[in-house]
């Protein structure tokens, strides 16, 4: 078959990696032009740079404009695969291939379409992250499902270690799905609307710690948002601090949510959840990262001071 592969990032440089593998031609490889946004510098491989490498004509383009459809036209694909392409994609461009469009999606469709699913899927304590292909409609992320996989999700797990788990699935599921389809053996499963969820995109809103939560929830957040991704964070005395490592307390502790306490278990317990009066766990903060770049523990950072982290 003759095939077109729309993607971006390392998402897209994987899937245009597992159709070079298989026995199918790559008539055109689309892909977005370098970006410097911080989202976009993370995970970072470049599809042009691996489709040049192999001799794969390429079209950069920011949106579907008449010049990147005319360019899929041209190319006369059998199908289409694609993989974080970032913006909208019209019918004239999706519907064009004979056998239409396979979308990757980073989470066990119908549940987590939309942005950001194995971060939004870690904080909601699901068991397991997965990648879904599925035909593409023209709705988001809601067409057919033709294949599946999961991985599980450990109690100590970061977004980090499962979003590359989940990248290790594009290539077997990309061939998988693609040798079905030229055998005529593909499956489609409808979705259940009615089991579809939506998450939006995360901004700095969703890492800044409240301290009324939980320290189990804190603590769950500095794990959704480890590095690469924006750290966790808070204010103290007008600065921005990132957390890197904190954990739950063994004790319990009582008084005002975000109030510096003691320290404690290695680190600096920092007292949380929604009682002023009834003790309950502590975050225990390990290791920070300032506004400059450095990276120091908790005891360096706070030394004897004690106060109040600021709302």
């Amino acid at each position: 078959m003759r095939v077109v592969t729309l993607g971006y990032q390392t998402w897209g440089h994987r899937t245009l990696s597992a159709v070079l593998r298989t026995e199918h031609e790559v008539a055109l490889a689309v892909t977005h032009p370098q970006s410097d946004h911080p989202y976009e510098q993370m995970w970072a491989d470049s599809v042009e740079d691996l489709a040049a490498a192999n001799g794969v004509p390429v079209h950069v383009a920011t949106r579907a404009d008449q010049a990147l459809i005319d360019a899929v036209h041209a190319a006369e694909p059998d199908v289409i695969v694609a993989n974080n392409w970032r913006t909208w994609l019209p019918r004239e461009i999706y519907a064009a291939p004979t056998h239409g469009t396979l979308n990757i999606h980073d989470s066990l469709l119908p549940r987590y379409a939309g942005f950001s699913p194995v971060l939004w899927a870690l904080l909601n304590r699901e068991s397991h992250v997965g990648v879904t292909v599925h035909r593409m409609d023209e709705g988001l992320d809601t067409g057919p499902i033709v294949a599946q996989q999961a991985v599980p999700v450990g109690p100590a797990s970061t977004t980090t270690e499962l979003v590359l788990a989940t990248m290790d699935l594009i290539e077997p599921l990309v061939a998988r799905s693609l040798a079905d389809l030229a055998a005529g053996t593909l499956t489609e499963i409808a979705q259940d609307p009615a089991a579809m969820t939506y998450f939006h995109k995360r901004s700095d809103l969703e890492s800044r710690i409240d301290f009324t939560s939980s320290a189990a929830d804190i603590e769950l957040l500095v794990r959704a948002q480890s590095d690469p991704y924006p750290n966790a964070h808070f204010t103290f005395d007008g600065q921005r601090v990132r957390v890197l490592a904190a954990h739950v307390s063994t004790g319990r502790f009582g008084g005002t949510p975000g109030r510096v306490t003691v320290p404690y278990e290695g680190g600096i317990a920092v007292v949380c959840g929604s009682s002023r009066t009834v003790p309950e766990p502590a975050i225990v903060f390990e290791r920070l990262r300032l506004d400059d770049g450095t990276e120091v523990s908790a005891k360096q950072f706070f030394g004897t001071r004690g106060g109040y982290i600021d709302d």
